[in-house]
């Protein structure tokens, strides 16, 4: 088990409050895809945005609430890969546009996500409760 300071308990209290947020959002908005499917898109990209309107939530809430903290995170950075992946080379969006976003943004949640594999959750977790009975 580490030991951690107060600060670096907060540090990583807010930093999984930040994640989670983005996970919720990210899942929100792809909710209505499970009651209306876009004309023309196709059944892989349709079956993939449904599964990641519930791994995402459920990913965030394991980060929020320190609960499998670092598996939570490598999920999610393998979410975020791909996501970076399609920017990329599917869709050809450079790391930062002009216009709209680039991939910078997930590059900058899958290095909170990285971080909170290295380092866990913080004393401030289930996960830290979990190891305290034990």
């Amino acid at each position: 088990m580490q030991t951690y300071t107060k600060n670096q308990n907060l540090a990583l209290l807010v930093l999984r409050i930040i994640t989670a947020a983005i996970f919720y959002v990210a899942a929100y908005v792809k909710f209505p895809f499970w009651s209306h499917a876009p004309e023309g898109i196709s059944p892989f990209l349709l079956f993939t945005t449904r599964f990641l309107s519930i791994a995402e939530p459920l990913g965030a809430t394991a980060v929020l609430l320190g609960f499998l903290t670092r598996w939570a995170a490598v999920g999610l950075i393998i979410i975020l890969v791909g996501a970076i992946c399609v920017s990329q080379f599917v869709y050809g969006i450079g790391f930062v546009m002009p216009t709209s976003p680039g991939w910078n943004f997930p590059l900058s949640v899958l290095a909170g996500c990285f971080i909170l594999t290295v380092f866990g959750p913080g004393n401030w977790s289930i996960d830290n409760s979990r190891v305290k009975r034990n």
